[in-house]
């Protein structure tokens, strides 16, 4: 008679531990915080978000001010929040040149493999380069103001723009985002730039009137995000017409966030 033999039960699995919210919010300011503490060890990411953008209040002021509204100074009021904007779109192209690189040398593998919420590589790297966005505002305002430029509506109106410009950059951050995620090299993202936001902010009345162009590219200026988001800026920093484009700008917002969070967060996925 042979004795049964009885296996002993198998251990439960140990679920994998979930990450709260405040973890998660945790682990972004950590990621953000290596984000920024990188421009001591390339400091040029940062000359590029100060001199490009100086260079360009200089230049525009100073050789077209004359030639479009007369003097250097009436220019300037006219033309800073439309190189702000214009500024503005260009730095969000960090955020995906930045991920790109994190995805092509492994950091993201890395983060993966660590206790660290999933959502904070990415939304980490968006607040980094959100502070980077208030960075070169400031110094833009600040430049302006050494040139010439006033503020029309005061401290209320200043603050209104950083949080406009702000929540627009967060938004349109997400464009950068998914072309970061598709493309192989952190170039490319570059090429990304140059080719669709220079000819989005020259098409719009960042720099000229929309009055001064023919007919048939006004119909595109007038309902150009440059143009709207410019238009709003102005009116809160130097005065004119605020809650019809302001109100635009939020809804430019919100459908480029809807379009292309989604799709961004889904290349993100397959991609790691």
């Amino acid at each position: 008679m042979t004795a049964a033999t009885v296996s002993a039960p198998a251990a439960p699995a140990t679920p994998a531990r979930r990450l709260g919210p405040t973890a998660g919010l945790r682990h972004t300011g950590t990621l953000a915080w290596r984000s920024l503490v990188q421009i001591k060890h390339n400091p040029m990411e940062l000359l590029d978000l100060s001199i490009q953008p100086v260079m360009f209040v200089l230049l525009f002021t100073y050789v077209f001010g004359g030639a479009i509204s007369g003097s250097p100074g009436e220019y300037l009021t006219f033309a800073l929040p439309g190189i702000i904007v214009q500024n503005a779109f260009f730095a969000t192209m960090t955020t995906g040149f930045g991920l790109n690189q994190d995805l092509t040398k492994g950091v993201f593998d890395r983060l993966r493999s660590l206790p660290v919420a999933r959502w904070s590589p990415l939304a980490g790297r968006i607040v980094a380069d959100t502070v980077k966005q208030a960075w070169s505002l400031t110094l833009l305002l600040g430049v302006g103001m050494i040139l010439g430029f006033r503020l029309g509506n005061g401290v209320f109106g200043l603050l209104g723009a950083f949080v406009l410009l702000l929540v627009f950059s967060l938004a349109a951050a997400w464009m950068s985002v998914l072309v970061g995620v598709l493309v192989s090299e952190p170039d490319k993202v570059q090429i990304f730039g140059f080719t669709v936001i220079f000819p989005l902010s020259f098409t719009s009345n960042a720099f000229v009137p929309t009055e001064t162009m023919p007919s048939w590219l006004q119909h595109w200026v007038e309902v150009n995000p440059v143009t709207i988001l410019a238009n709003a800026l102005r009116g809160l920093l130097v005065g004119g017409p605020v809650a019809t484009p302001v109100l635009q700008s939020l809804l430019w917002a919100a459908v480029i966030a809807a379009v292309f969070a989604p799709l961004a967060v889904r290349g993100l996925r397959r991609r790691v």
